[in-house]
């Protein structure tokens, strides 16, 4: 069934593309709508603004220019006197957060996993299929009004634990970079972010409020300052159009770009009435790494993914440099995902879990608050690890680790990274990431992998390494150099591995092809593979 775009009270200069699912109209509010128009015509102009200046510095580091902490804000990294605001109802205690797309299933399976925190994505585990924003935005409402059930096709039902069991929601946005095509503003196309905070802050976000909570999100892919006051002055303007107020909106922001790591207590300086902390995106980072130093030479050329660890010394500095940043400033630090599933066979099993186990253990050693998992299943683990250094204190903010001191020469170190480039690890880039690019064409954006759930971070480690690869021509564990030809071939031959025609998978190995192999470096895959979406 579908709703009907006559029966909306849509605002002056807006128009609206998609066809429209049953429900639509509960989350397309008057208020909702207006409020998308709002934000459009006062923010859109400073969010193009803000991608431009991220070319520019694309641009100097090509050239040369290192990342470095900014002159021109020491005042605010040496000013010892400021505090981020205290943490906000639902969110003082954040040991455990689950991580997942908003889908209806998956919707219920997170509220009910036990989690402190559910991330409700609309972003890397989501894709920008115009129904699943939609109705992403509807199984929100419908989940905070409990008027939202699942039935699966095999019988099983699915319901909501009590309100007193559910955990917090948190909704992510997509990032500053991309478009909402199906809602056009003055013939302009829309922000994914902005309509995706407009949708849930009129409109789940005031159930929120009226549970003693509020309108949480989690912000990526922010790559400087000037982007998170841009986020703030959009919280400000939303919480004077509804007469709420300040702080009311609550966000936590990912460290996830190689440049917002110079930049974290500055992140949090212009967002501190409304800041939540800051969370390690560590998969996210890794592909911003080499994004941004591509072209730098051998120093920053990674070896396999699987061997970029937390524990390589530039991925280990940020980190620390992220607890210590956040408890200064009395902020949450949360820690990455876990992308380990369950499995049915044993030894694997105890293998993801003793990994996941390690990989807590470590963060909340660290100082960190919390942490993500990708999977209900990892939810009662996690949680037992962190309780195991947190007791029955809701967090460590307490633990300043003044013992920390990070040089930007600590974050740029990655040619002390240990490992190895090998044809195995091009294989998997290449299988993974035409893999998660078929699901995520279809409109599926968190997939199970050998074992792990992926999102879209994933597809951009692995097109990413593969063109930094390919441009630098380097040599492999097996002796052959890695070509355009070569990566082709290994293309063919592993998408011959995988079940299925070769037609079903043609969408996706082009899209993988087009960004991995293009002499221009794509800045987000996530860009080409959404104008092939309708």
């Amino acid at each position: 069934m579908t709703a009907h775009i006559e029966n909306l009270d849509i605002p002056a200069g807006m128009e609206i593309t998609g066809e429209l699912p049953d429900g639509a109209e509960k989350v397309l509010t008057p208020k909702a709508l207006e409020l998308i128009v709002d934000l459009h015509r006062k923010f859109n102009g400073g969010r193009l603004e803000r991608l431009e200046a991220r070319k520019e510095r694309q641009a100097e580091i090509a050239a040369g220019k290192d990342l470095d902490f900014l002159p021109e804000t020491a005042e605010i990294r040496n000013d010892p006197s400021w505090q981020v605001a205290p943490p906000a109802p639902g969110l003082e205690d954040r040991r455990v957060e689950v991580t997942g797309p908003t889908y209806k299933k998956m919707t219920i399976n997170a509220l009910n996993s036990g989690a402190k925190v559910w991330l409700a994505d609309q972003e890397d585990a989501n894709t920008p299929q115009w129904d699943s924003v939609i109705q992403g935005q509807i199984n929100l409402l419908d989940s905070l009004n409990r008027e939202i059930d699942f039935t699966s096709p095999e019988g099983k039902e699915y319901k909501l634990a009590p309100d007193e069991e559910l955990p917090t929601i948190v909704v992510r946005p997509r990032g500053w970079h991309m478009p909402e095509k199906h809602i056009l503003i003055d013939g302009e196309e829309t922000s994914g972010s902005l309509v995706d905070f407009a949708l849930y802050f009129a409109t789940a976000g005031q159930i929120q409020i009226e549970k003693g909570r509020g309108p949480y999100f989690y912000l990526p892919k922010m790559e400087s300052h000037l982007e998170a006051r841009l986020w703030n002055q959009v919280f400000e303007h939303a919480e004077d159009a509804f007469g709420l107020s300040r702080g009311t909106i609550r966000a936590t922001v990912l460290i996830e770009t190689y440049p917002a790591a110079f930049e974290m207590e500055e992140i949090l300086y212009e967002l501190r009435e409304h800041s939540a902390g800051l969370n390690a995106g560590r998969w996210d980072y890794i592909f911003s790494v080499i994004k941004y130093y591509r072209s730098r030479g051998s120093e920053y050329l990674l070896p396999d993914r699987s061997d970029v660890t937390m524990t390589v010394p530039f991925m280990n500095a940020y980190t620390e440099l992220l607890a210590r940043t956040c408890h200064k400033r009395g902020a949450h630090a949360i820690g990455g995902m876990s992308a380990f599933v369950p499995s049915k066979d044993e030894a694997a099993n105890k293998a993801a879990f003793d990994k996941v186990r390690e990989d807590k253990s470590r963060e909340a050693g660290k100082g960190f608050d919390g942490s993500w998992v990708a999977h209900p299943g990892m939810v009662s683990l996690c949680k037992e690890v962190f309780t195991e250094t947190l007791g029955d204190k809701p967090n460590q903010i307490d633990n300043k680790r003044e013992d920390v001191n990070v040089t930007a020469a600590d974050l740029l170190d990655v040619k002390s990274t240990p490992g190895s480039m090998t044809e195995a690890g091009l294989r998997t880039n290449v299988s993974v990431g035409i893999q998660y690019l078929r699901a995520w064409l279809e409109g599926n954006g968190a997939v199970a992998i050998n074992g792990l759930m992926e999102d879209a971070a994933t597809a951009e480690i692995s097109r990413s390494q593969v063109w930094q690869w390919c441009d630098a021509g380097i040599t492999l564990d097996s002796g052959e150099k890695v070509t355009k030809e070569l990566v082709e071939r290994i293309v063919a031959e592993e998408v011959a591995k995988l079940p299925g025609d070769d037609a079903g998978w043609r969408d996706a190995t082009d899209t993988f092809t087009s960004v991995a192999l293009d002499p221009e470096y794509v800045d987000f895959l996530t860009l080409p593979a959404y104008a092939r979406m309708p």
